[in-house]
C-alpha cells in the first residue's frame, strides 16, 4: 500500500515543536506568547500586497512575499 507524503510547512513544524495543546505552559509564558504580533510595517505591507493581489497586479517577487506572510500566519 502506498502512503501519501504530506509536506509540513514552517508554521506546522514550529507548532509541533511548541506543542501549545500540552497545557504545561506557565501563565507568564502563555501571556507572553499571546502578545506576539506583527509589526505595523508588516501589517501595512500585507494589506498593500492583498490589494495588488485583488487587482491581479502582483509581480512574481510579490507573489513569493505574500506567500511567505501567509505561511508565517498559519497554524
Amino acid at each position: 500500500m502506498t502512503t501519501a507524503l504530506t509536506i509540513a510547512d514552517e508554521a506546522t513544524i514550529i507548532g509541533r515543536a511548541i506543542r501549545p495543546d500540552d497545557g504545561d505552559w506557565s501563565a507568564d509564558i502563555a501571556n507572553a506568547i499571546l502578545r506576539i504580533n506583527l509589526a505595523r510595517k508588516d501589517v501595512d505591507r500585507m494589506n498593500e500586497l492583498a490589494e495588488l493581489a485583488r487587482k491581479g497586479e502582483l509581480s512574481s517577487d510579490e507573489e513569493l512575499e505574500i506567500e511567505n506572510y501567509r505561511r508565517a500566519g498559519r497554524d
